[in-house]
């Protein structure tokens, strides 16, 4: 029979055991946990599985269509399938405001009936004003052509003279008692004329009323005249091979712009109020000219030598409209 001691040992034994066989048991399990944990692909807990980074693929609706993404751009609502199996993106209709540039292309042909180039003074339009009456002298004035063969002439108001776009355009002149006149606009007609207005000169004006009326109620348009010659060009005071101002002069039309030829391509050249087109480098000084109407045709010169301030003839005009 076991003293009281044995039993008291063998139980601290028992306890020992049970302890040990525990804390073995737990160890066992955290080895457990840290191997599954460790294997590919298996997810340990919500927290470990939320920190994982989602790849995502972008529709394809967002690509551009240059196959890039724009990063910036916000993406257009998707629309909903269709019976058609083409993938491709539905053509773009073209702005109104494109179309209108696009048909401001100058053209080469005679047909056109657009103007692409005009200014202020457009072809089929109608201007109401007034006419006054000036002393032209001999017709010369700002547009600088040089005396006029005859004196059916006119000024142009600051405004619609649009820094010498009106030089050399011939105008039809109504007037509230049924008479007309058809005249050149040579010169400008500063402030205080207004937007409209028409400064004849004293023999045009009188082909409408007496001098005596002083201003008269008017309406006018342009006109591209039938019998008129061929057209000159001719080169400024001053000008040569290093700098020159170029003038068109007897043009049916009104002038949009003119360029020199470059030996590669074509330069336009700014127009000043003085109606001179001038190339102050000399680029295309007695090379090739080209130059447009409003209604895109456009005449090309060659062979004219720099000569100052010499009407030199050609042997084109621009088409009647």
């Amino acid at each position: 029979m076991m003293t009281t001691r044995q039993i008291a040992r063998q139980r601290r034994r028992r306890r020992r055991l049970a302890v040990g066989t525990a804390a073995a048991l737990t160890s066992v399990g955290v080895l457990v946990y840290l191997v599954m944990a460790l294997v590919p692909g298996h997810k340990v807990d919500a927290e470990s599985t939320a920190a994982s980074p989602l790849v995502t693929t972008q529709p394809k609706a967002a690509e551009t269509a240059t196959g890039t993404a724009s990063a910036g751009a916000t993406p257009s609502p998707s629309a909903s399938p269709s019976a058609s199996s083409s993938t491709s993106p539905k053509p773009k209709k073209t702005p109104k405001a494109a179309k209108s540039q696009a048909k401001a292309a100058p053209k080469s042909s005679r047909g056109s009936t657009t103007p692409p180039a005009a200014g202020r003074i457009r072809p089929n339009t109608s201007y109401k004003g007034v006419a006054t009456a000036y002393e032209a002298g001999v017709g010369d004035g700002a547009c600088l052509f040089g005396p006029s063969p005859d004196m059916m002439i006119a000024a142009m108001n600051t405004t619609d003279y649009e820094t010498s776009r009106a030089c050399g355009a011939y105008i039809l002149v109504h007037a509230a008692n049924g008479k007309s006149v058809t005249v050149r606009i040579t010169n400008e007609c500063p402030l205080p004329c207004a937007p409209g207005q028409i400064d004849l000169s004293q023999q045009a004006f009188a082909k409408l009323a007496d001098l005596k009326v002083g201003r008269l109620a008017i309406t006018w348009s342009l006109v591209s005249p039938g019998s008129i010659g061929t057209m000159s060009i001719r080169y400024k005071t001053g000008s040569s091979i290093y700098w020159c101002g170029i003038q068109v002069i007897g043009h049916r039309n009104p002038v949009a712009r003119l360029e020199v030829s470059t030996g590669s391509g074509w330069r336009q050249l700014p127009r000043t109020s003085f109606n001179y087109f001038i190339s102050a480098d000399g680029t295309g000084c007695g090379k090739a000219i080209r130059v447009t109407d409003i209604y895109g045709e456009q005449l090309t010169v060659s062979g004219l030598g720099v000569l100052a301030n010499v009407v030199q003839q050609t042997r084109v005009q621009f088409a009647q409209h």
